[in-house]
């Protein structure tokens, strides 16, 4: 098989498997999380969401091409026969950090919703704050699907991501 033809079945197949799907869902939410973060006026521990949804989001974003890509023995000490681990833990670090974004953004959420009544005049951060701390729902559920999906390939002592 040419080499070119082998690196178009390497794509499709990566991008057909769960974890390929999974870092595409995760890139999406990771995104439209720290859009409807930053397009609105934030302040105090929402800066802390905001870190953790963009830090997650291109370290994510750096698994993804790096695996679609083929290129995980060049990365040092995590790649190669670590690939998978790496992934697994960098999910499950993912997912641990967005529990305390998902507070946050319900904290922020139940003292703004003051605001939420039909002729209310000022800005109200009420459903940016409620957008987001779905957003973080849905992204920490993605990552800790993630992490136990590869955690059980690592058990049953499979190598490679997909």
């Amino acid at each position: 098989m040419p080499p070119q033809l082998q690196a178009s079945t390497n794509y499709q197949q990566f991008l057909r498997s769960i974890i390929g799907v999974a870092r595409i869902l995760q890139i999406l939410l990771g995104a439209g999380l720290w859009a409807i973060i930053a397009a609105n006026k934030y302040d105090g521990p929402v800066h802390f969401v905001l870190f953790v949804a963009v830090l997650f989001w291109l370290l994510t974003l750096a698994l993804f091409f790096i695996t679609l890509l083929g290129k995980q023995d060049l990365v040092p000490l995590v790649g190669g026969d670590r690939w998978l681990t790496t992934n697994a833990a960098h999910d499950l670090v993912a997912a641990l950090l967005y529990l305390p974004a998902i507070g946050v953004m319900a904290y922020k959420t139940e003292r703004s919703a003051y605001c939420n009544v039909e002729h209310y005049k000022h800005p109200c951060p009420y459903k940016a704050y409620l957008a987001a701390s779905t957003f973080s729902c849905l992204c920490a559920s993605a990552y800790f699907l993630s992490a136990v999906y590869g955690s059980c390939r690592k058990c049953r002592g499979e190598q490679t991501v997909f």
